[in-house]
C-alpha cells in the first residue's frame, strides 16, 4: 500500500489529539469516582451490619441477598477489567483481533490461532474499510496512472489495496510466526506514562515475543512485511515493479504495523473514556 508519509503524521497528530481528550475525561471519571467513595463505605459498613444480623439469627430473604451479592460480584468484576481491556474491533471499524488485554497470561499460540487471527484480520467485516480509505486516498493522488479514474478506476485501487493487506496479514500473522515459532499476537503493556506505553507499542515492531514467552527479534514482521512487497510486484503494473517502490512498500508495511500497535496499546484508555468501559462492539 502505497501512503505518503505525511498521511502518516496526520494520523499521528490525531490520535495524539484524542488521546489527550480522552484522558482528560477519564481523570475526570476517576475523581468522580472518588466524590463517591463515602457510599461506598455507607455500603461496606451496612453489608457488615448485616453480617451480625446473620450472625444473631436473623436473616433476610434469600432471592433478595442473593441478588444484592450477585450486583456487588459484578461490580468488582467491573472495577476489575477496567482499563487495558481490548475488543475485538476498534470503533467497530478496524480489527483489533491480535491484541490481548493487559495482565493476561495465555498459552502458547498454536498455528492453527495464528492462521485464524490472520485470517480473521484479513476478511472479517471490519477488514473492509481500511483498503477503502487507502484506495481513495491513492485515486485522490494518482498513485497508480494505470488504474485511471471514475469507479472503474476506483475499483482496481480497492482490490489492489485489499489484496496488499491480506498478503501482509498472512506473511507477518501466519506464515512468519510459524516458520520462527513467534507469537503473533499484541500484548498490551497498560501500564505506565505515555511515552513509556507509546515506545513499548512502536518497538514491537522489531520485538515480539516467541512460542516460549521470550523477547525475541520479531523475524516475521521484518522478513514478512518485505516478503509481502515481493509477491505484490505480482499483480502490480509491470511500471510499479522496482526495487525502490518495493523497498518503500516494505517499509511502509513496517510502519503502518506499527502505527497499529500504538491504537491497539491505547485503544482501551480512548474506549473506557468514550464509553465508559462499555463496548462498542463484540
Amino acid at each position: 500500500m502505497k501512503i505518503k508519509s505525511r498521511n502518516t503524521l496526520c494520523a499521528t497528530n490525531l490520535f495524539l489529539s484524542l488521546y489527550l481528550f480522552c484522558g482528560h475525561a477519564q481523570a475526570q471519571d476517576r475523581l468522580n469516582s472518588l466524590s463517591e467513595t463515602p457510599a461506598t463505605l455507607q455500603t461496606v459498613s451496612t453489608d457488615t451490619t448485616s453480617s451480625s444480623s446473620l450472625a444473631n439469627g436473623d436473616y433476610p430473604d434469600a432471592p433478595q441477598a442473593q441478588q444484592t451479592q450477585q450486583g456487588s460480584h459484578d461490580s468488582a468484576v467491573e472495577a476489575a477489567q477496567g482499563e487495558g481491556q481490548q475488543t475485538k474491533r476498534i470503533l467497530g471499524i478496524f480489527p483489533n483481533f491480535r491484541a490481548v488485554s493487559a495482565n493476561v497470561h495465555l498459552p502458547p499460540q498454536t498455528v492453527k490461532e495464528k492462521f485464524l487471527t490472520a485470517t480473521q484480520d484479513s476478511f472479517d467485516y471490519s477488514s473492509i474499510f481500511l483498503p477503502g480509505a487507502v484506495a481513495g486516498y491513492n485515486q485522490a493522488t494518482n498513485n497508480t496512472p494505470e488504474f485511471h479514474q471514475g469507479a472503474a478506476g476506483y475499483g482496481r485501487y480497492y482490490w489492489h489495496a485489499f489484496v496488499d493487506q491480506a498478503n501482509e496479514n498472512y506473511f507477518v500473522e501466519f506464515i512468519g510466526p510459524t516458520l520462527t515459532h513467534e507469537d503473533s499476537r499484541y500484548y498490551t503493556l497498560g501500564t505506565g506514562g505515555f511515552w513509556k506505553r507509546a515506545g513499548y507499542s512502536l518497538s514491537r515492531a522489531i520485538i515480539t515475543r516467541n512460542d516460549a514467552g521470550h523477547d525475541t527479534f520479531n523475524i516475521s514482521e521484518v522478513v514478512g512485511a518485505g516478503a509481502a512487497a515481493g509477491v505484490s510486484n505480482l499483480y502490480y503494473p509491470s511500471r510499479e515493479r522496482t526495487f525502490s517502490n518495493t523497498a518503500d512498500r516494505w517499509g511502509q508495511n513496517i510502519g503502518i504495523d506499527a502505527g497499529t500497535f500504538l491504537f491497539h496499546e491505547f485503544w482501551p484508555d480512548i474506549n473506557h473514556a468514550l464509553f465508559h468501559g462499555k463496548k462498542p462492539t463484540t
